[in-house]
């Protein structure tokens, strides 16, 4: 997430996107808003809050209408029930009178690939302004194949060394591990296969 350079863009998003609000204390939810927070940071150069509530205007509230009560109150969830448990929403709203960008889904997963799709937004010096954007997975199962060997050698036909240490886990998680997740969570994998042909 390097920071953005253009000084004007750089203030626009900043007063755009001031806090991260999230509801809802699941393991994806958590990943979602620490790699919001994450990618924030880094981009705006600033140290930005999270919270449950609403507190400034440029909140970005993330969630499922079943995880925060912000995302119920919008009456978004028969809409967001079309475009299923992976499929999300990037808008702009109106909480409580403050201006606010929603990522919103009606599953947690679709809540990780819109905080990904937003960021993506963000890195490519996309100027903030009234957004309404609304995807969903045309593939149910988007995978990699890596055909790993699980000895630990390498089918050199297929692929070079074994990105995981299969004889360490599941007791020692490298931070490589991590990064693989959150690299294919931006970009909408939701599989993997990790091991070899046979």
């Amino acid at each position: 997430y390097p920071a953005i350079s253009s000084a004007s863009l750089l203030d626009t998003c900043r007063q755009t996107y001031r806090q991260i609000v999230s509801q809802g204390d699941t393991e994806t939810l958590r990943v979602a808003r620490q790699e919001l927070k994450r990618g924030l940071d880094s981009m705006l150069k600033q140290n930005t809050p999270a919270a449950e509530a609403i507190e400034r205007d440029g909140a970005i509230v993330i969630g499922t209408p079943e995880t925060s009560n912000l995302i119920a109150a919008l009456g978004w969830t028969s809409e967001l029930a079309q475009y299923g448990p992976e499929g999300y929403v990037v808008r702009s709203a109106v909480i409580d009178g403050k201006p606010v960008t929603v990522v919103a889904s009606i599953g947690q997963a679709g809540v990780l690939y819109g905080t990904f799709h937003l960021l993506r937004l963000i890195q490519t010096n996309t100027v903030p302004g009234a957004l309404n954007i609304m995807e969903k997975p045309r593939i149910k199962l988007r995978v990699l194949n890596h055909w790993d060997s699980l000895k630990g050698t390498a089918k050199v036909i297929y692929s070079g060394p074994p990105i995981w240490k299969w004889d360490e886990l599941p007791h020692v998680i490298s931070p490589r591990y991590i990064d693989y997740a959150r690299a294919n969570a931006s970009i909408g994998i939701n599989g993997m296969v990790p091991n070899n042909v046979n």
